[in-house]
């Protein structure tokens, strides 16, 4: 019997993943997710394990700083090549390698670094693998919109998240074991042999085609330099600025019009619950008793898993439903999964309710991931590919972060209102000041998303379709 049409549809969404270049995403993905913790939790394992202050380890987070202002040096990717190893690769795969034989290098010198002695050398080669990170991050997200159709951005932003997310287990389990029973020399040590995964990766990954004509004009070129009214090197140099900085904001504006403050108000705001929320969950488990073994076979293990599973499935939805409306179902499921953990709170310390929890929310945290990154791409002018892409990451990190940093503030205003706290308290009985103020803060972020819900669909009812970006040129 023949396999219904229904049913032959989505086993051609599930076949995508069997292809070459979703292998390749995947190593990329873990190349690109090995170094974020280690400059992060587990480099403030291992700091304060060594004496640091805790002031201090909060100072070293300033360092990942540089995956949020990564915009800043993405046209350097977009428009200079790295010498040699350009004409060998081609222009993306020779920013990645350059990337991760840096970080790599960084990772090595961290290995050999003591901070009990000096602090310096950590804070030097912690700042170094920043930078080659996010570096790496630019240069892989545009080989990825560029060596796939729109169509697949969905399936190879799944990929790059469960690379991703194996790499932070590597890099955080993985990372505290060798620790533990050898030493954080060999643990980081062991953390730079593993950028080799990226190296190969980029070696293997297929050309991508490269614009052969600059898309802006001749005369929007010439009208800017003499806007300054240089001649000669300095005019020159004018140029470069102009497309290298200015042109891939100026095409996003062009293309889209006044609508680009709206596209870039959606992906702000899209994500908004979830950070805000995310900072005041480890909190929450502690408040309400979990063990820290269960909060790490629950939440750091097996809410990966759940993750990377909300990836994939985000794909396949997304190429089978359309990136907007797999949007705006990413934006209700992470926006109303947030209320589940008002009944966590009610439920208290149980392991099955936690268990429950992580399953809904991350697998909910996924799926919406997997589809912005979808969404962002297919907005990307191939010609500027580092640099939008660039852009429209910084702007979905920068709002929920900031308004993370107040989420501590939210929840002790909200244990301090007696009138908030007490028909809550009388509600459960485990329920104190200290948890009850958790429920109105939960409900709060969830009301943080109905904004990119009511975005998205006005973009969905209204947007007229941007004029195209020119198509790319040969391959490099």
């Amino acid at each position: 019997m023949p396999m219904p049409k229904r049913a032959r549809d989505w086993a051609g969404s599930l076949a995508v993943y069997a292809e070459g270049r979703m292998i390749v995403m995947l190593l990329l993905g873990f190349s690109a997710g090995l170094p974020f913790l280690l400059v992060f939790s587990t480099l403030s394992a291992w700091l304060r394990e060594a004496g640091i202050s805790r002031t201090d380890i909060g100072l070293m987070s300033y360092v990942g700083l540089a995956y949020t202002i990564k915009f800043l040096w993405a046209p350097v990717l977009d428009h200079l090549r790295v010498p040699l190893l350009d004409r060998l690769l081609g222009k993306r795969r020779a920013w990645m390698v350059l990337a991760q034989l840096v970080a790599a290098a960084a990772l090595a010198g961290l290995s050999f670094s003591d901070p009990s002695t000096s602090l310096t050398p950590v804070v030097l080669f912690a700042l170094v693998l920043a930078f080659a990170s996010a570096t790496q991050d630019i240069a892989v997200d545009a080989w990825r919109i560029e060596a796939a159709s729109d169509e697949k951005q969905g399936a190879m932003a799944a990929v790059y998240q469960l690379g991703y997310r194996i790499a932070l287990i590597a890099s955080g389990a993985g990372a505290l074991f060798i620790a533990e029973g050898v030493s954080w020399h060999a643990a980081y040590l062991a953390m730079a042999a593993l950028m080799g995964v990226g190296i190969g990766a980029a070696l293997l990954a297929p050309r991508v085609a490269e614009a052969v004509a600059p898309v802006i004009g001749q005369e929007t070129v010439d009208g800017f330099v003499r806007h300054f009214h240089v001649d000669g090197r300095p005019a020159l140099i004018v140029a470069w600025l102009y497309r290298a900085v200015v042109a891939p904001f100026v095409d996003f504006f062009q293309r889209y019009g006044w609508w680009a403050l709206v596209l870039l108000a959606l992906i702000g705001l899209y994500r908004v619950p979830d950070f805000v929320m995310g900072v005041m969950a480890n909190p929450l488990y502690i408040d309400l008793g979990f063990p820290l073994s269960t909060i790490a076979t629950v939440v750091k293990l097996y809410g990966i898993w759940m993750t990377i599973a909300g990836a994939l499935i985000g794909g396949i939805v997304a190429a089978r439903i359309g990136v907007l409306r797999s949007l705006l179902a990413g934006a209700v499921a992470a926006t109303g999964t947030n209320l589940i953990f008002v009944w966590l709170t009610f439920r208290g310390a149980d392991p099955a309710a936690l268990a429950v929890t992580i399953s809904i929310e991350n697998f909910s945290g996924g799926f919406a991931g997997t589809v912005l990154i979808a969404y962002m791409s297919s907005l990307v002018n191939h010609d500027f590919a580092a640099t939008q892409y660039a852009l429209f990451s910084s702007a979905f990190a920068l709002p929920g972060k900031i308004l993370g940093g107040v989420s501590g503030v939210m929840v002790d205003g909200f244990s301090a209102s007696a009138s908030l706290v007490g028909p809550l308290a009388a509600m459960a009985p485990h329920l104190t000041a200290k948890t009850a103020g958790y429920i109105p803060f939960f409900v709060a972020t969830a009301l943080m998303g109905v904004p990119a819900i009511l975005l998205i669909l006005v973009v969905m009812r209204f947007q007229p379709r941007p004029a195209p970006p020119p198509k790319p040129g040969t391959a490099a």
